[in-house]
Order: C-alpha cells, then sequence, then structure tokens
C-alpha cells in the first residue's frame, strides 16, 4: 500500500486526444452501467464528457479549489449536490396523453426545476460568431503522483498502489468526511449519501489485472484513449508525453501531477475582417489552451501541424501514426485481451 509521497514501482497513464472525441459519451455510459449503478450512485460519473469552455461536472468544475499552489496545499470545498446535477425524471405520461401539448422538462424527485446536471451546456462553447468554437474534454480520476485526495484524508483511508499507482479509496476506514472530495482540484471524488463514503473511479483495476483495457478506453469509437505503463518506452504514452511531448497535463498549476494526459485541441484559422481565413490566428485563444494545458501547449500544437504536414506531402511520420492508430489494439498497451474470451469460474448457488 502505497502512501502519498512514496513512488509506485509502474506507473500507469493514460492519454486523450482531444482531436478525435465525438463526444458521445459511449466511455460514460460504458463506466457507469460497469461501475456506478448501485444504491447512493445515481448521479455519479466516474467518467464524464463536457464541452469546454464550458461549467464541467460539477458546475464550474475548477472554481472549487484544491491541489496545491507553490506547493503548499489550496483550501477546497465539497460541491453541493445541485452542483453535480441530481439524478430527475421526466413526466413523459403529460407529454404523450396530456391534453395540451407541453415540453419534456426535467423535474426532480421532489418536484422542483433541476439548475445543472452532466453536459447541461452541452456544445455551447465560446467565442463569438463567426470564430466560434468548442472541444470535448473527457475526465476521470487522474491517478497522481501527487495526490492532495490521499494527503487530506486523517484516516488513510486513500492508498496508492504499489504496482501501478491507482489511487483507490478503501471503504472500511472511510468515515465520509469528504476532506479528499475538498482537496481534489478536479472534483473527480463522489460521496454516496446512503453508504457515507467516498466513492470514485478504480482505472477498472480488477480488468487489468486480467489484461483487459479498462471499460472507456476499450469502447471509444473515436480511438481517443491510449494506455500503457509510462515506464515502457515504446508505449504510446511514453512516447507522446516525453519524446514528443504533445500529450499535456490538465491544468498543471493545480500541482498534483496528473498521469491523465491531453492532446491539445486544434481548430481552423479564425476569420479576418474580410470573413476569410487568417492562418495567423489560431480560433481557439491561445490564452485559454494555455490555462487549460499549461505552457507547453503552443510548442505541442505546432508539432502536430508540423508532422501532419508531412503526411499530407506523402512523407512518414511516427507521431501521426501513434496518433491515428489504425490498429485499435494498439491504443491499449498491454492489456489487449479480449473479456469475451476470459475464462469465468462456475457461479456456485
Amino acid at each position: 500500500m502505497g502512501t502519498a509521497t512514496s513512488r509506485p514501482a509502474r506507473q500507469l497513464a493514460m492519454v486523450f486526444d482531444l482531436n478525435k472525441c465525438l463526444g458521445c459519451q459511449s466511455c460514460s455510459i460504458a463506466c457507469k452501467t460497469l461501475w456506478t449503478d448501485g444504491p447512493g450512485m445515481e448521479s455519479m460519473w466516474w467518467n464524464i464528457v463536457n464541452t469546454m469552455p464550458g461549467g464541467g461536472t460539477p458546475r464550474d468544475v475548477f472554481s472549487h479549489g484544491g491541489g496545491y499552489r507553490d506547493g503548499q496545499p489550496v483550501p477546497g470545498k465539497f460541491p453541493a449536490q445541485r452542483e453535480y446535477g441530481e439524478a430527475w425524471d421526466f413526466d413523459q405520461q403529460a407529454v404523450f396523453s396530456g391534453s395540451e401539448r407541453i415540453p419534456l422538462h426535467p423535474r426532480e424527485r421532489d418536484g422542483s426545476t433541476p439548475s445543472w446536471g452532466p453536459n447541461w451546456d452541452e456544445d455551447l462553447g465560446g467565442g463569438v460568431y463567426p470564430d466560434s468554437f468548442f472541444f470535448y474534454l473527457q475526465q476521470i480520476c487522474a491517478n497522481c503522483s501527487k495526490p492532495a485526495c490521499l494527503e487530506a484524508c486523517p484516516r488513510e483511508g486513500l492508498y496508492r498502489r504499489e504496482e501501478d499507482g491507482i489511487i483507490l479509496i478503501d471503504e472500511e476506514r472511510c468515515n465520509g468526511y469528504r476532506f479528499c472530495a475538498e482537496a481534489c482540484p478536479y472534483k473527480r471524488i463522489y460521496f454516496n449519501p446512503q453508504r457515507a463514503v467516498a466513492q470514485k473511479c478504480i482505472a477498472c483495476y480488477p480488468r487489468l489485472e486480467a489484461g483487459v483495457a479498462p471499460a472507456c478506453v476499450r469502447q471509444c469509437p473515436g480511438r481517443v484513449r491510449h494506455i500503457d505503463y509510462m515506464d515502457n518506452k515504446e508505449g504510446h504514452p511514453h512516447k507522446l508525453v516525453n519524446e514528443w511531448k504533445v500529450a499535456l497535463p490538465l491544468r498543471p498549476d493545480f500541482g498534483t501531477e496528473p498521469n491523465v494526459f491531453y492532446v491539445p485541441p486544434l481548430a481552423p484559422s479564425a476569420f479576418n475582417e474580410g470573413g476569410e481565413f487568417d492562418d495567423t490566428k489560431r480560433r481557439i485563444p491561445a490564452e485559454y489552451l494555455r490555462e487549460m494545458f499549461g505552457p507547453g501547449v503552443d510548442a505541442a500544437l505546432e508539432t502536430i501541424e508540423r508532422e501532419r504536414e508531412k503526411t499530407t506531402r506523402g512523407e512518414s511520420s511516427e507521431l501521426m501514426d501513434i496518433l491515428i492508430s489504425r490498429d485499435w489494439n494498439d491504443l491499449m498497451g498491454p492489456f489487449t485481451q479480449n473479456p469475451a474470451e476470459l475464462i469465468r469460474p462456475p457461479v456456485t448457488r
């Protein structure tokens, strides 16, 4: 059981390519179906894909504190349930059988109207027409190398697996204080009110132990997600993060050293006053991308554009081959086992 300061023997890492995400939520549904369909988990989305720039999940996701500044912990708060979005129902009967045609509005289970929820502002984006823009941002627990959540728990209820660096919650030790959720600057820890315990993404570690990629990775139709151990120098995460330097951490200013990285989004050129493309200006403001992915984002985008131009000229590019991943098994590192082919033990009754 690893501590907050100890380093694991190997570190599992993922890279998400923001240029390939369809916003289809297949990853979210795969995770929801597998892990968060139990009592008290109705509003939990361990994997979520939000439109950026936007409010995120919970609302104004990066504004609730947590993490570190200059090596010192930053006080955080635990967002209210309504900021995550409560489970709600739709009155289909009134719509289809009522005497008047009324819109299908969601209703909280107490009868009130919700004010926020997952993907509440989906596809709204930012910018001013004609330079409007948005991109999809996938979020799971980043299994940080400097996990504020682990350090914040007074009961040592969180721990790091020594074999792969995955951060887990020991629900037998958890007393539901929610200090871990306050400390996480990405707000990827949820609270189960029925069981009074914190819960979060577990990186599908039971699947990993069987050689199967996490559900969110395997179910992605856009081939967005790359997974491997960071010490595998032939693996996609190592090459994209350490060699090509095009995969960057989300909000590195939070100081938690996340092990989920992002290939930043390209976008069409901005328009000039004459209504024509201006190749000297990007549609997505550089300041926003630097805030999200740090100062290395400019060089990363330049590298991607340069390598893409090489392939346009008919030249080869290792980077483009990695990002395209024509064989989808290449995305999964060592976790290529087909779950349908696993031998399951007999069920005893």
